[in-house]
């Protein structure tokens, strides 16, 4: 019994697909992960184990083989739970695998099975755009953040069961829902301005020269000489960021999960 569901991982800033292969066979009970697969994937076992039996499913005791690929790249991170934990349903035939080949799932699993948020919502989404994937599968909390991403449909899941009724056809999940014009119109505001700095000459010239021209700055000073403030305010004098900048630079936060 052989089941592949589509998933993702984040390499720096950007995202790429991987498949995860789940292959169930009569034999000794085991649960081997390969493809390079870091500590927290493997520590996803006991993870996928204890939500399948606290859902109501039926954890196989057969060898279990899960294969992440392209195998040839290290994966880390606890969001490979849900993909695995859908495979191994799949593979079981405990749910349809229909709809697998055309949604990409990511979620990390608590031992109740409820979904929880993992970090680089946003350029996985992004690559699931690319990939010309349906959907995307993600926990309910990562929905405002990959929302942004227009061309896929971004859905939330909060719990294992739910999704699984997902799959099964028997219900929908919750789509995000973003205004992209209100969101960077209201990112434009902001709360100070480069106008409100008294004195500070030679800092002011330095930062609208490095504005003007797009150059770097350093700014180097005892605590409390205004560096931190002149910071803040850097951004009002820039012209306000297109939508592919505003992406680039929310990936930065995403992957750094603030």
């Amino acid at each position: 019994m052989l089941a592949r569901v589509r998933s993702a991982a984040v390499l720096g800033i950007d995202a790429y697909l991987v498949d995860v292969e789940t292959d169930i066979a009569n034999g000794l009970p085991t649960f081997v992960t390969v493809g390079l697969p870091l500590g927290a994937v493997k520590e996803g076992r006991e993870r996928v184990y204890a939500a399948l039996a606290n859902t109501g499913y039926t954890f196989p005791l057969k060898r279990i083989t899960v294969n992440l690929a392209p195998a040839d790249i290290r994966k880390d991170g606890s969001a490979f739970d849900l993909p695995i934990a859908v495979g191994i349903l799949a593979a079981t035939e405990q749910i349809s695998p229909a709809r697998l080949g055309r949604v990409a799932v990511l979620g990390e699993l608590g031992l109740e099975g409820a979904i929880r948020p993992v970090r680089g919502a946003l350029p996985v989404a992004l690559a699931a755009r690319a990939a010309g994937l349906e959907a995307l599968v993600l926990p309910r909390e990562n929905l405002p953040e990959a929302g942004v991403v227009s061309g896929v449909r971004v859905l939330g899941a909060g719990t294992l069961a739910e999704l699984a009724d997902f799959l099964d056809g028997r219900a929908d999940l919750p789509e995000a829902q973003v205004d992209l014009a209100a969101l960077l119109a209201e990112r434009a505001k902001g709360d100070v301005d480069f106008a409100e700095v008294k004195g500070q000459a030679h800092a002011k010239r330095a930062l609208e020269v490095a504005a003007a021209g797009g150059h770097n700055i350093l700014m180097i000073g005892p605590p409390g000489s205004g560096k931190t403030m002149l910071a803040r305010r850097l951004p009002t004098i820039l012209p306000n960021m297109s939508l592919d900048e505003a992406l680039e630079t929310t990936k930065i936060h995403s992957v750094a999960g603030v």
